[in-house]
């Protein structure tokens, strides 16, 4: 049993040995930057900054960005469930598909919640 670990013990080792050689031979080998008021400012692309304080964002953009990222699981959640779909309802009948439905209304009533509540409206 123990003789399936080995393979990935020998993977770890490998691994932390590179980049344990990767950081030393950048230490030995690399050369210490050199630091001057330019190379320190905010922006190196040629512009002086204006301001040091960063532009406010809307929490509307945090909003959205949170509701993408809950229908975009959606999606990563009913792609393994369409991949075995064909061949679990012929083992175990249609009880799959009610389970992903039952998944699918409920992220629909909290899409049509963000839309009733003006969520995804940009104008407001």
């Amino acid at each position: 049993m123990l003789d399936s670990y080995i393979p990935i013990l020998i993977h770890i080792v490998v691994a932390l040995g590179f980049a344990t050689a990767a950081m030393l031979a950048n230490v030995i080998l690399g050369r210490a930057g050199k630091r001057n008021p330019t190379k320190d400012m905010v922006y190196e692309c040629g512009m002086v900054p204006e301001s040091t304080v960063q532009p406010r964002f809307s929490v509307k953009f945090y909003l959205v960005a949170m509701l993408f990222i809950l229908f975009d699981i959606e999606v990563v959640f009913m792609y393994p469930w369409a991949v075995i779909f064909q061949d679990f309802v012929a083992e175990h009948g249609p009880g799959i598909l009610w389970s992903m439905l039952s998944f699918v209304v409920i992220l629909l009533f909290g899409y049509i919640y963000a839309i009733k509540k003006g969520a995804l409206d940009w104008s407001r």
